[in-house]
């Protein structure tokens, strides 16, 4: 096989990178040709997207790959959901997106539920309630911008407007739509009936495209800014967790997935959305997943409660990197202090050690004092969290989950890995770390028929990564440790 070589843009909330592969003779190679960080920025008292700066980064990206002198076939970016840019024909962002800790949802969230009920939306969409959804980031648009949601031609999600801004064509990727909590899966579109209900302007919902669309070649402005030639841009799964489920080295239906990095997303493929009382009472979600399967999964808080950790021991003087973290983890004291990850308070914390000694004091259990205790705490509760989960997606979809797949950049923690095969009882494949990018790029090749299939495209990553495997170590602590955590107010 010719070598082929495609782009991905992948977009993080902490950081952004631009990757080049190669696939040839049934193998994938990554090169990390560029790396940007990525992070909110105050303005005023709100809470921002620096959009422009992010594009700079990317067209940088683009010209170390024009140096290698490579024929590309595609490019494509994907990044986290819900946020948005607004645009007409005239202007390509009316103004700064927001982030979605941004406070401006905190209160039309609860007026949505009173206006439109639970059981509607979820009914309508089958997506989970978080109160920075899209739907309720445009309730807030309508309400305290009208003038600008009047001469908006349409909202872009992040990754589908980065690849508008490669290629001048506006659509949404099925992938990206589904997580805005706007659209349908029975009917495959927006939902007509919560446009109505919010009285949204229809105008403003682009069309949507299917995952693995082509959407048009870069443009002659970005070619001559980046040296690049007219490279197709392609929407592959826009939403970073669409494509990291992709990119899953699965085989058979007895396994879970866990995207592990700032969000833990732990779920299970399905053929159809799964939309019932049982799940909207647990708050799991239907996400649209390559090739028209259904990511059902739950959004909990994951590496975030230590990512922000880390940053205040940062501001304190104390700088850590995450090897040492974990070396400290493991040093410290097992099961001296657990919490609920998605306990309300950790979302947008000022100090997170401080609430999570804050936490621990209010439920009689011993504050952490070191960032070795405080890590060990996190990972312990996270791996207690998804094995809780895990039973309960066995409960809604009847499935027998015997392996859980842990992807992402949380992959790297083999304290982590080993701690969530301990807690859930079941045999964990750790890998690959890249699972966005490797899932970007491929749906690429399938879309330009380089690859055949989804299971095609899950081999080559079986062919090309290492995949570690842990085995549960059962002990009398980890029983105990279950039933504590059981004992918390948990939200599942």
């Amino acid at each position: 096989m010719t070598a082929k070589y495609y782009i991905a843009c992948d977009l993080g909330a902490e950081s952004g990178r631009v990757m080049l592969s190669t696939l040839a003779d049934g193998k994938l190679q990554l090169e990390e040709v560029h790396r940007f960080a990525n992070g909110p920025v105050q303005i005023q008292g709100s809470l921002r997207w620096n959009v422009l700066s992010v594009f700079e980064e990317l067209k940088i990206g683009l010209r170390k790959v024009a140096t290698r002198g490579v024929p590309v076939s595609g490019i494509s970016v994907d990044s986290w959901g819900v946020d948005y840019v607004l645009l007409n024909d005239r202007q390509a962002m009316l103004s700064v997106p927001y982030h979605y800790r941004d406070s401006r949802t905190e209160h039309t969230y609860a007026r949505a539920m009173e206006k439109a009920g639970q059981e509607k939306i979820f009914a309508e969409t089958g997506i989970q309630f978080l109160p920075f959804n899209t739907l309720y980031q445009l309730v807030a648009e309508c309400e305290k911008n009208p003038e600008l949601v009047k001469i908006a031609d349409q909202f872009l999600n992040i990754a589908d407007y980065f690849n508008y801004l490669f290629c001048g064509v506006g659509r949404t990727e099925v992938s990206m739509a589904s997580t805005t909590q706007i659209y349908n899966p029975h009917i495959q579109n927006w939902s007509a009936e919560l446009i109505q209900q919010f009285d949204f302007p229809e105008t403003l919902f682009p069309t949507i495209v299917p995952s693995g669309t082509k959407l048009g070649p870069l443009t002659p402005e970005l070619c001559t800014e980046t040296g690049l030639p007219p490279v197709e841009v392609i929407a592959t799964c826009s939403h970073d967790t669409g494509a990291a489920v992709a990119a899953v080295p699965a085989e058979g239906d007895d396994w879970a997935y866990l995207s592990s990095g700032t969000w833990s997303l732990l779920g299970a493929e399905l053929p159809t959305p799964l939309i019932n009382d049982a799940a909207r009472k647990h708050n799991f979600t239907n996400e649209a997943g390559f090739g028209g399967t259904t990511r059902f999964l739950k959004n909990i808080i994951g590496l975030w409660l230590l990512q922000e950790s880390r940053r205040v021991w940062a501001k304190q003087g104390l700088q850590l990197d995450y090897a040492e973290i974990n070396r400290l983890a493991e040093q410290a004291e097992p099961y001296r202090s657990l919490v609920n990850p998605n306990d309300g308070r950790f979302l947008k914390p000022e100090n997170m050690p401080a609430e999570i000694a804050s936490y621990c004091r209010e439920t009689g259990q011993p504050e952490p004092e070191t960032p070795g205790q405080f890590a060990r705490c996190i990972l312990e509760s996270l791996s207690l969290l998804y094995g809780q989960l895990l039973n309960v997606l066995e409960q809604l979809t009847g499935r027998s989950i015997s392996k859980l797949h842990i992807v992402g950049g949380g992959s790297q923690s083999k304290l982590l890995n080993q701690f969530a095969a301990n807690a859930t009882g079941r045999m964990v494949l750790a890998g690959p770390v890249e699972a966005t990018a490797i899932g970007n790029l491929l749906i690429q090749a399938i879309a330009t028929g380089d690859l055949e299939s989804l299971e095609e495209l899950r081999r080559v990553v079986r062919t090309s990564f290492t995949i570690e495997t842990y085995e549960p170590q059962q002990t009398a602590d980890w029983q105990q440790a279950r039933q504590r955590f059981a004992n918390l107010e948990l939200d599942t």
